[in-house]
């Protein structure tokens, strides 16, 4: 056997790993390394890279851009009082996920994250599943926020120019070329424009505070009509529903933060620490901007506009200086979320990769320790979907629908280890256990069917993008997977385990 072509994934009860953390290969016993240790080898991310406070900064990163521009679509569909619950209620699903996934990234710090939990709970079909609809996720969005950059540099009018290409061309050839140079460094470039990105917020809520008023949130007129319909609710209960994929713009991608584990500096403490910080600051980011944006020129003057903060500054259409800042700050938010999730979208694939879920090369990684064509292949690609189709709006719907399904994977996966094996041992444990697990994934499913009532179309290409993924697992990769991968080792030892106890 070649590096290329591991053992297949099956392991005995005498073989089984009896660690789920990921260590380095070592040599085999008359010291030439084994065809999986030489594979491994060349799949290596650089270790100890992130601490808390950069794995925080990535979870706000991954997220930011949502608080400057799209959210606001959900005022059309739910009116201020619709969308202010529905935020309410995806802000509730995604705190109980994070400290779900927290619990599942302690018990198995690896990169495949989402993927590896659910391998492990819902065996090779449930894991295939769940990866990739956190790989569809992670690579439209960055596609879908290239052409979201380009928008703002033609308004801001920047370097004259008037096509949006050449913008997505400079996004993934700069940003992917500071991935390519080393985690570290990324990371803290994401850092630093994350922090310019939040302090522009809080600057924009000060401002906006001065203008409020309590009255103009519910001035979107009424349709009658609706069930349930009010000042506050001017659609009518079904409009909480159909604001659902909108008031998971607050939070979208802070999931993200376990496909870091592998290059974190302690991942059992510090990924949990990191993903409670983050969605404690996106939470108050959350209501902050909706309050400040809807109440400073009312509900109907922002739930159109391309970029309703600006909108909200402006004096009868006119900018202020206040509202340019704040413009010229949209495109930093837009470029934090833009690098992150083009992390996040390289990890997942070279987790799948790696475990033979994708074609295997596309998880080599660089001397800097870096999946270089984890990067590059999802990076070509998002660059032709954005040059081809400029419809960042459909393809964030595809993204969504993604997110959607493999939140409930990942928290039904929680509650089947948590009954099937009370004895994992868990260094963290989630605070109310399988009670906030299930309260994430029935809003997850119904999050899931509400993108449905707001981008049919949307739906319908994910559902097809699914179902190509599918026909090759089915037909090819579920043969050829890797033992060796940690995510499948960790599998392999329940089933060692298992099979003990049946002996």
């Amino acid at each position: 056997m070649t590096d290329e072509t591991p053992s297949p994934a099956t392991a005995s009860p005498a073989t089984a790993p009896t660690t789920a953390t990921p260590a380095e290969p070592a040599p085999g016993t008359d010291g030439v390394a084994s065809p999986e240790d030489a594979y491994l080898r060349r799949r290596q991310l650089r270790t100890g890279s992130a601490g808390p406070v950069l794995l925080t900064g990535l979870g706000v990163a991954y997220v930011v851009s949502g608080d400057y521009a799209g959210w606001n679509f959900g005022l059309a569909e739910g009116g201020f009082g619709g969308l202010a619950i529905a935020t309410a209620l995806m802000g509730l699903m995604y705190t109980c996920m994070v400290f779900t996934l927290a619990e599942l990234a302690a018990v198995l710090p690896t990169a495949g994250g989402g993927y590896g939990f659910a391998r492990r709970a819902l065996g090779p079909w449930g894991g295939f599943l769940t990866g990739t609809a956190i790989l569809v996720e992670f690579v439209l969005a960055p596609a879908a926020i290239s052409i979201f950059i380009g928008d703002y540099v033609e308004s801001l009018d920047l370097f004259g120019l008037s096509s949006g290409w050449p913008v997505y061309l400079a996004c993934f050839v700069i940003f992917l070329a500071i991935h390519l140079w080393g985690v570290g460094e990324a990371l803290r470039f994401s850092l630093v424009v994350t922090a310019i990105a939040v302090v522009a917020l809080l600057v924009f809520v000060a401002g906006a505070a001065s203008e409020f008023g309590a009255d103009s949130l519910g001035d979107i007129p009424v349709d009658q009509d609706a069930f349930g319909s009010s000042s506050w609710l001017p659609f009518g209960l079904l409009g909480i529903w159909a604001a659902f994929p909108f008031g998971m713009w607050f939070f979208l991608g802070v999931e993200g933060v376990p496909l870091a584990a592998e290059e974190a500096r302690d991942p059992v403490r510090t990924l949990p620490r990191a993903m409670a910080w983050a969605i404690g600051i996106l939470l108050v980011l959350a209501a902050l901007t909706l309050l400040a944006a809807s109440g400073a020129r009312g509900s109907a003057a922002v739930q159109d506009a391309g970029n309703p903060l600006v909108a909200a500054l402006e004096e009868d259409g006119e900018a202020t200086a206040l509202s340019r800042f704040v413009n010229y700050a949209g495109l930093a938010g837009l470029v934090a979320s833009f690098f992150s999730l083009v992390y996040a979208g390289s990890r997942q694939l070279f987790a799948l990769s790696r475990a033979g879920y994708l074609p295997r090369f596309l998880s080599l990684t660089s001397r800097r320790r870096a999946p270089y064509l984890g990067l590059l292949v999802p990076g070509a690609l998002g660059f032709g979907l954005a040059a081809a189709t400029g419809d960042g709006a459909r393809m964030l719907n595809v993204a969504v629908l993604g997110a959607t399904i493999s939140y409930a994977l990942m928290c039904f996966s929680h509650v089947v280890l948590r009954v099937r094996e009370p004895g994992l041992p868990r260094p963290y444990r989630t605070p109310g256990g399988v009670v906030t697990s299930s309260v994430a994934f029935v809003l997850a499913l119904a999050a899931l069917v509400a993108t449905f009532l707001v981008d049919r179309e949307a739906a319908v290409i994910a559902l097809g993008v699914y179902a190509v993924a599918l026909a090759y697992f089915a037909l090819y990769s579920r043969r050829r997977l890797v033992a060796a991968a940690p995510e499948e080792e960790f599998a392999a030892l329940a089933e060692a385990e298992a099979e003990l106890r049946r002996a």
